[in-house]
């Protein structure tokens, strides 16, 4: 094992890490028991998602999947 596989498992595994405590702190999508119902609550945080803490968490959850992927396959090639 040469040192640049070993820095990217390095590298993956942070990635790995990171990405299991941004999913851990994104809130549920569903809003409780109300959603059996098929009430919907329009809140002014519903409203303004673009930019509430969910919405960064899911924008960062992207990211850090998508880097973890090609990092992953750049791994299999080396």
């Amino acid at each position: 094992m040469n040192t640049l596989s070993i820095i990217f498992l390095i590298i993956q595994l942070v990635f790995s890490i990171s990405l299991m405590c941004i999913i851990s702190l994104q809130s549920g999508k569903n809003s409780g028991l109300g959603a059996l119902s098929g009430s919907k609550s329009d809140t002014f945080l519903s409203k303004n998602k673009q930019k509430s803490r969910d919405a960064r968490l899911a924008l960062a959850t992207k990211w850090v999947a998508g880097l973890f992927v090609i990092l992953t396959v750049v791994l299999n090639i080396i």
